[in-house]
């Protein structure tokens, strides 16, 4: 053993350059998942910091005991408490000061009239609590609000809206407040909560602004006194509080923050990261494969005359193991440093995107370190462990003749497999999306139908090569045409080296398929529902902005250029125990710019007792027009609404819909998501457009846009998560050029003699490169037309099983120019993967080169 160990290092020794593609492509495979996990870590840790130190001086919260969540969100909404507890919690034993939180969405608008934030973050106002125990905020600069019309921003929030002491702003709460600025402030020594936004008011601004009537806070915030701790000022505090009314330690609020934070979006997002991660490290094995199972064929002899001599079976294989452990272990602890290096760069990258991170130091786990460097040392033991153990086949009478490098793969029994799993995926895909939606069976189809594209390539790829390469022939002649013989001659090799390119493009593909998708659904939502001619909205994406004033509507609908504007607004109930979402809104203006689909009952006289529902949430909750729907709101109140209509479509209209007038008792700060306006005949889209956006500056200048850029800017957050998308891929897409690469280098070497020849017979240095380039490039071809048809047909089973598994109706899209520019990356790709094959080719001397055995 020690022999073959020995053997291992010397091999090693004198064929760096054979590994050095393994290298990078575990190296790069193992940083980006080390990256990922670390950036999980630094950001849990962070979420911690900032809640508790939002919490650090409270020692209880008296809140509303009940909530109402809605389907999707994982917070739900309380009904305020009685700023007049305050005093009843001021006198119970071991308080020593407390304080309502009056908290709403507000949004600054900075100095040049453009909301600062509101594309993500949540942009908050509430009352400054003057206590600094209570308060999480401290002034940096200036002085607390006294009076009305007094702000307090925090000084991140400031600096982006080029804002200063003394300036005078407007701040949307909806309805636009005039505020002055009179201190800024900082949270946790920093400028912000992360990228959140605040505006302090004085406690009778934020309850007239923030809140449906005075005298209703979100919470109290309770300080103990000296000796008093957290458990047992919630235990006095408890006999106290009226019915319906809880009180929990600051502790547990900010761990409920906390979890919240990462059930909502950590999860989510470290969980796409690691998809990535995923992904890298499956193209990185092949790659990592296909470089072992070229070597062990290019070292058939020397293996050989090793059996020869008296090694054995087992003492190759190891040697072969030991090689692929030392690269292993070493890209794997390289891997880690750069993991470091990816998570410090997206802890500076993603705020300044407008991600709500917070900031800190990196948390490098002990575990963000074992499970990377354990994944990098099993992915390329296990991607060597086949060719390990053909090399352990290899006979010693292999030494005494030519052994050949072709192992094409193309046996009868991998095309029946290959085939088997096709017909599995198919079947599974298609029961998925057709008869059975379920996205679990689509994805299982999905996972088949990658493994049979895998297995199949081989014996797909001399008929893909001969037809991508036939071109060659004619333009390039004698060159093309032997490069299109170089890539047929080994189908096994080919297909390994192209599936690495087939994945990162198939996935690429996947999402710019499914991104079309998206966009062409919310058109298709937008033209079939909306009739109207302009649109006032909010941020389509995030949690951030303010929404729009109620009275924004009103004011365009008196316009005479306006026939008809209608706001929708939002609210949340439980509909006969079931957390419901409401659009509040006059349904009858509603029907004069949307399109309800058939209408059974009467959109007219809902009054403050009546209902209108979608006809597949009628079906759900088994109610027709006439029944009775019991609705319990926030404020804890109970009524029984009447059904006095059932719609068809529900895309932008909601699927249950009461007045106004309904709502007002139970609204907590009202706000509309949309307003929609259809001019009156005649009147042109600039004209009616100039008018409404003179009304809308007056409300905070909110964007004024036709339907058709409604629906664009509606998807924008298509664009975002597709431009995250391709920059996460690029690294599994420059992963596969690596194992392209390292592949053409290994082959020139094993080529040297033939290559020798034919320099020999009169091929130029120039023709040897182009060669070189075009047999790279008819690999990249083959990879990426497969990885094309399976990314196009994978995009296709996502958005039929996604619109089979929910309520909204899904359009199918397949964007030509977005797919011909991934086609063409993936051929300039091949050509880039083959330039320094090339060059190494073109270098080699010709005498020493026919000499090489």
């Amino acid at each position: 053993m020690n022999a073959a160990l020995r053997i291992s290092v010397s091999s090693l020794r004198a064929h760096k350059r054979r590994f050095a593609g393994t290298f990078f492509a575990a190296f790069l495979g193992v940083a980006f998942l080390a990256g990922t996990l670390v950036m999980g870590d630094t950001l849990r840790a962070g979420f911690d910091s900032m809640f508790g130190n939002a919490a650090a001086g409270t020692d209880a919260v008296v809140r509303s005991a009940d909530t109402i969540t809605t389907p999707g969100e994982s917070q739900g909404v309380r009904r305020p408490v009685d700023t007049a507890l305050v005093t009843t919690v001021e006198r119970t034993p071991g308080v020593a000061a407390a304080a309502p939180d009056i908290q709403g969405a507000g949004q600054l608008v900075g100095s040049d009239g453009e909301p600062v934030g509101g594309q993500g973050p949540p942009t908050l106002a509430g009352n400054w609590i003057d206590d600094p125990r209570l308060n999480a905020y401290r002034l940096a600069e200036g002085r607390a609000p006294a009076k009305s019309g007094e702000v307090v921003v925090n000084r991140g929030a400031a600096e982006k809206g080029h804002l200063k002491i003394g300036d005078t702003t407007t701040l949307r709460t909806p309805d636009p407040v005039p505020v002055t600025i009179v201190g800024l402030a900082t949270f946790g020594g920093e400028d912000g909560m992360a990228q959140v936004t605040f505006t302090g008011m004085t406690q009778g601004d934020a309850e007239k602004y923030l809140t449906a009537k005075p005298g209703e806070a979100a919470s109290i915030r309770v300080r103990a006194g000296p000796g008093v701790d957290q458990r047992t000022l919630v235990r006095d505090l408890e006999p106290v509080l009226p019915e319906g009314v809880e009180a929990i330690t600051g502790q547990e609020s900010a761990q409920e923050n906390t979890d919240m934070i990462s059930s909502q979006f950590l999860t989510l997002f470290t969980t796409f990261l690691l998809v990535f991660s995923g992904i890298a490290l499956l193209v990185a094995t092949f790659s990592i494969h296909n470089t072992f199972a070229i070597v062990v064929a290019q070292r058939a002899r020397e293996n050989a005359l090793l059996r020869a001599l008296g090694a054995s079976r087992r003492q190759v294989t190891v040697s072969t193991l030991a090689e692929a452990s030392a690269v292993a272990v070493i890209a794997s602890v390289v891997g880690l440093a750069g993991g470091v290096g990816i998570a410090a760069g997206l802890q500076a990258l993603f705020p300044a995107i407008g991600f709500p991170f917070p900031e800190g130091e990196l948390v490098i786990g002990t575990l963000s370190m074992l499970l990377p460097l354990a994944v990098g040392v099993v992915v390329c033991l296990g991607s060597a462990l086949l060719p390990a153990v053909r090399a352990g086949r290899t006979a010693p009478l292999a030494a005494l003749r030519e052994t050949s490098v072709d192992r094409s793969g193309t046996s009868r029994t991998r095309a029946v497999a290959g085939g088997g799993l096709a017909a599995l995926a198919l079947g599974s895909t298609l029961t998925g999306v057709l008869a059975d939606p379920s996205l679990w069976l689509a994805g299982l189809g999905a996972v088949l139908a990658l493994a049979a594209f895998v297995v199949l390539g081989p014996v797909a790829s001399t008929t893909a090569v001969r037809i991508l390469g036939s071109p060659l022939d004619t333009l390039r002649g004698v060159t093309g045409g032997l490069a299109r013989r170089n890539a047929l001659r080994s189908p096994g090799r080919t297909a390994a080296t192209a599936s690495a390119l087939m994945i990162g493009v198939a996935v690429v593909s996947l999402f710019t398929v499914f991104g079309a998708s998206l966009k062409a659904t919310m058109d298709q939502t937008v033209a079939r529902s909306f009739a109207g001619d302009v649109a006032v909205s909010t941020p389509s994406f995030g949690a951030g902005g303010s929404g729009l004033s109620p009275k924004l509507a009103p004011e365009i609908a008196r316009q005479p250029t306006v026939e008809t504007a209608v706001g929708l607004g939002r609210g949340v109930a439980e509909v006969n125990g079931s957390g419901r979402a409401l659009t509040v809104t006059d349904l009858v203006a509603l029907g004069k710019v949307f399109d309800l689909g058939e209408v059974r009952g009467s959109l007219a006289g809902l009054g403050t007792d009546g209902i209108a529902v979608t006809e597949q949430e009628a079906d759900r909750q088994h109610l027709r027009t006439g029944g009775t729907a019991r609705l319990t709101f926030t404020d804890g109140e109970q009524r029984d609404f009447t059904v006095r209509a059932v719609y068809g479509r529900s895309e932008l209209a909601g699927d249950y819909v009461i007045t106004r007038a309904a709502w007002a008792p139970h609204r907590i700060q009202d706000s509309d998501t949309l307003v929609a306006v259809s001019f009156k005949d005649g009147v042109s889209t600039a004209d009616g457009r100039a008018a409404v956006e003179k009304v809308a500056q007056r409300f905070g200048n909110p964007e004024v846009q036709t339907r058709d850029e409604y629906a664009q800017s509606s998807a924008g957050g298509i664009d975002m998560m597709l431009t995250l998308v391709y920059a996460l891929l690029a690294l599994a897409v420059l992963i596969a050029l690596l194992g392209i690469a390292n592949t053409l280098t290994l082959a020139v070497h094993e080529r040297t003699r033939e290559l020798g020849l034919l320099r020999a017979v009169g091929q130029t240095r120039a023709q040897l490169r182009a060669m070189v380039r075009w047999e790279s490039v008819l690999v990249a071809a083959f990879g990426t037309a497969g990885g094309l048809a399976l990314g196009a047909f994978l995009g296709w089973v996502l958005v039929k099983a996604s619109d089979g598994a929910s309520d909204s109706s899904f359009a199918f899209a397949m964007p030509p120019v977005q797919l011909v520019v991934v086609a063409l990356v993936g051929l300039a790709a091949g050509a880039l993967a083959g330039l320094r094959p090339a060059r190494r080719a073109a270098r080699l001397d010709v005498l020493r080169a026919i000499a090489t055995e």
